[in-house]
């Protein structure tokens, strides 16, 4: 996986789905913080890029995956001001507040998959019965 590449790949796929600037910045911010975890701490990885549609909302999801050490305790990694790295902490948490959706999975010695999911304009109302 290449930093440089992840970066450009979600910015250009982000405009062409109609995000907003401010939208494709927060995405490729978070992108880039999941990518350098994803080499960082599992020993590199992949991305798999799928853009969503749901109604006439468009949206781009985008998962990280490793076969590093796992994550042990989910919480704490995820809190603001954790480090494993020698970072500022705000890698995982940090990215989590960037996007509409967010899931992790880590098993000790397996690796992690994170899943993001962003939406433009927002995440789309779920659909109410009867309307």
């Amino acid at each position: 996986m290449d930093l440089a590449w992840v970066r450009q790949h979600v910015r250009q796929t982000a405009a062409q789905l109609g995000f907003g600037l401010v939208e494709q910045t927060k995405l490729v911010t978070a992108a880039s913080e999941l990518a350098r975890n994803t080499l960082v701490h599992g020993g590199g990885g992949q991305v798999e890029s799928t853009a969503l549609t749901s109604g006439i909302s468009r949206g781009l999801r985008l998962t990280f995956r490793d076969e590093g050490p796992g994550i042990t305790d989910i919480q704490r990694a995820l809190s603001d001001g954790y480090t494993s790295g020698g970072g500022l902490g705000l890698g995982l948490g940090g990215a989590r507040r960037l996007v509409h959706e967010f899931s992790i999975d880590s098993r000790p010695d397996e690796g992690t998959a994170v899943t993001v999911i962003c939406w433009v304009g927002g995440a789309p109302h779920p659909r109410q019965e009867g309307r």
